[in-house]
């Protein structure tokens, strides 16, 4: 990823793993890239991408033939301008050329997470590619049904209210949502960029920010993102997770170390916890 460029995804990188993996690859059966996963509006990082980048994730998937896992749980749940556009429409304006794999559900837009209520959605490309695949993926829902009955009935009554009243109630209960968290945000990320040695790049959507960590600018028991969030643990009892924890290599931490923080909860908690961050850094600082 490219946190200087909203966290965008680093599509000559993506080519030359794919290249290098289909050089050693003797037949299909040893192919080891199998497809593209693209989490967006994204966690960690609080992007969120727009349809030319989006275009350009697919056309980088027909170019290898691999389908793409579109992991749109926070759906349209974004700040500001930002627009959400789905995989599969962009997709379908470039012509089916890549079949698309849909994942959402309940849990994020509307609150439900502990009930784990989630579903698949295959859109093929013309060329009939996953048609296996989603046979496969039907018959391992019935082998384990493990999704609440209460929480299945709700599902028609969210997705496809049968009363304007009930169109307009969904659609006024988000909005309040939706600027609430954007509120809180605001607020977070307002407080944390007043904290010595971090730089906080400000999400577009979702419910998470990543936060770099200048190291230089902190003592010796600070030179990475692990040192830091052990530290900020051991001494102000707040938890963040450190870069390390979503895939980034040591070099990449080496380089810009970065911390994600989660802003969905009350405004007091959010003033503690970065009033705690705050006298941690100024305590480390240089």
């Amino acid at each position: 990823l490219l946190p200087n460029q909203g966290w965008e995804c680093d599509l000559d990188h993506i080519d030359r793993i794919i290249s290098k993996e289909e050089e050693n690859a003797h037949d299909v059966s040893t192919k080891v890239v199998r497809g593209i996963v693209v989490n967006n509006p994204s966690n960690p990082t609080g992007a969120v991408y727009s349809e030319e980048h989006l275009m350009q994730i697919v056309k980088l998937a027909e170019k290898w033939n691999v389908p793409i896992i579109a992991d749109e749980i926070y759906g349209d749940l974004v700040f500001g301008n930002n627009v959400f556009h789905p995989m599969a429409n962009v997709a379908s304006k470039l012509g089916y050329t890549v079949p698309i794999i849909t994942a959402s559900g309940l849990g994020k837009q509307y609150l439900i997470p502990g009930w784990r209520l989630g579903w698949l959605i295959f859109q093929d490309s013309r060329h009939g590619s996953i048609q296996d695949v989603k046979k496969g993926a039907q018959r391992l829902a019935q082998v384990v049904l493990g999704a609440s009955r209460l929480a299945q009935v709700v599902i028609p009554a969210v997705l496809d209210p049968c009363n304007e009243s009930d169109v307009a109630a969904i659609a006024q209960w988000k909005e309040n949502l939706y600027t609430q968290v954007e509120d809180q945000a605001a607020l977070l990320c307002g407080l944390l960029k007043e904290c010595q040695g971090l730089e906080v790049i400000h999400p577009q959507g979702a419910m998470y920010a990543m936060v770099k960590i200048h190291a230089r600018l902190f003592d010796e028991d600070i030179y990475d993102d692990v040192s830091f969030m052990k530290l900020l643990l051991e001494e102000e009892n707040i938890v963040v997770l450190p870069g390390r924890a979503f895939g980034m290599s040591q070099e990449e931490e080496r380089d810009a170390p970065v911390f994600r923080v989660v802003f969905c909860a009350p405004e007091d908690v959010l003033r503690c916890a970065s009033e705690r961050i705050s006298s941690f850094c100024s305590r480390h600082a240089l």
